[in-house]
């Protein structure tokens, strides 16, 4: 597994080198996850399963913390986690029982 970093953090730097690029992706994820037909509970969790699918370590540290602001409980973040599973097979298996399951931890979730 990589190392937790402060992810916020790297935004923050990355924007500032990159201001026009990440302007525009930060315009498209308050886009994406606003609520619609959607809400954005239910897009947090949706990212967490592509997270997943994805191993995206980085994308978790940031997301699964973004359900639990959203009152998601364990119990639907893990299920988000069993679509992954489903769709990515054992890689996602493997995320899900290492990477989020440390995060729900450190998280008291």
């Amino acid at each position: 597994m990589i190392e937790k970093v402060d992810i916020d953090e790297k935004l923050k730097i990355i924007a500032e080198q990159l201001p026009e690029v990440m302007n525009a992706f930060s315009g498209l994820h308050s886009k994406v996850v606003k609520d619609g037909a959607l809400s954005s509970r239910t897009k947090e969790l949706i990212i967490v399963g592509i997270a997943v699918t994805l191993h995206c370590d980085y994308c978790l540290w940031k997301h699964v913390p973004e359900t639990v602001k959203w009152r998601a409980t364990r119990s639907e973040i893990l299920e988000a986690v069993s679509t992954a599973i489903l769709m990515a097979g054992g890689p996602a298996v493997a995320y899900g029982s290492v990477v989020v399951l440390e995060i729900l931890d450190k998280l008291g979730i």
